[in-house]
């Protein structure tokens, strides 16, 4: 049992997760510091000076405080579009180096391959004139 807990906790993929979890929550903080604190106040200072985090609705005794929330939604919809950008600019990463690796494949031909493949060529156009 021991040996399947082992194995199981120390796979890659449980590893990998767990460590974008703490970078996420990580990114999150930065981020939601962004918005906070650079972001917010500028569309405040866009539309008046409204700060979202001080709008409420008082009725009697109790208060709605919807400006926390519509911060909140805000604070979700920039993290939201961080995280894929970043995924979006690691893919197109990704996408290149794959790229030049596939190109780097070919050039390594042999003179040997290369007669090969004229000769292949040259047979093809016979068979197809």
């Amino acid at each position: 049992m021991w040996n399947d807990f082992k194995e199981f906790a120390f796979k890659g993929n449980i590893v990998d997760l767990a460590v974008a979890v703490v970078i996420g929550a990580a990114f999150g903080k930065i981020v939601s510091s962004l918005v906070e604190n650079i972001i917010t106040p500028l569309i405040g200072i866009l539309v008046g000076g409204i700060d979202f985090t001080g709008l409420k609705l008082t009725v009697g005794n109790a208060e709605v405080t919807y400006g926390i929330f519509l911060q909140n939604v805000f604070d979700f919809i920039i993290i939201a579009f961080a995280i894929f950008m970043a995924l979006r600019l690691l893919t197109k990463l990704k996408r290149e180096k794959e790229e030049e690796v596939v190109e780097e494949t070919e050039e390594e031909l042999t003179v040997q391959e290369e007669l090969l493949r004229e000769i292949r060529d040259l047979l093809k156009e016979q068979k197809n004139s």
